[in-house]
């Protein structure tokens, strides 16, 4: 790791209220050097693992969760086992390549969604998340 990476993933967490400690440095580092995309926990910790970050995979599960209330990513459930990080918090959609594990962005302008309900009272509707799921077609 750089010193100009440990400053910028230290201002990171700063600016979204977190204490910059060492692991969390070390995980925002991995998580936002490759620009925008989309991890699992798992994915992380081996990242994690093979870049000498001693950390466990309870650990790793525990900050992605503190970015995500922090703003700094969002969680993606695809499936009920499948969970997936984004790096990109910006308004926009999915699509889930099955059988590959691959999530790919789609532009929020590219999806209009007419009609939702009315939200029960007391209640707003906080965001809206849509998962087009593709599969390759089989070659004949």
């Amino acid at each position: 790791m750089t010193k100009a990476m440990d400053i910028s993933s230290q201002e990171r967490l700063r600016k979204s209220g977190l204490r910059p400690t060492r692991q969390r440095v070390a995980l925002a580092d991995l998580i936002f050097a490759k620009g925008d995309r989309h991890l699992t926990v798992e994915e992380l910790h081996e990242e994690a693992v093979a870049a000498g970050v001693p950390v466990s995979l309870a650990t790793v599960y525990n900050t992605l969760h503190q970015f995500t209330e922090a703003g700094m990513i969002r969680v993606l459930a695809v499936e009920s086992a499948k969970t997936y990080f984004d790096t990109n918090v910006s308004d926009h959609h999915h699509f889930f390549v099955e059988g590959e594990n691959e999530v790919l962005d789609i532009p929020v302008s590219n999806i209009q969604i007419d009609n939702l309900p009315e939200a029960p009272e007391g209640m707003e509707i906080s965001h809206v998340d849509v998962v087009v799921r593709l599969r390759r077609k089989s070659r004949c």
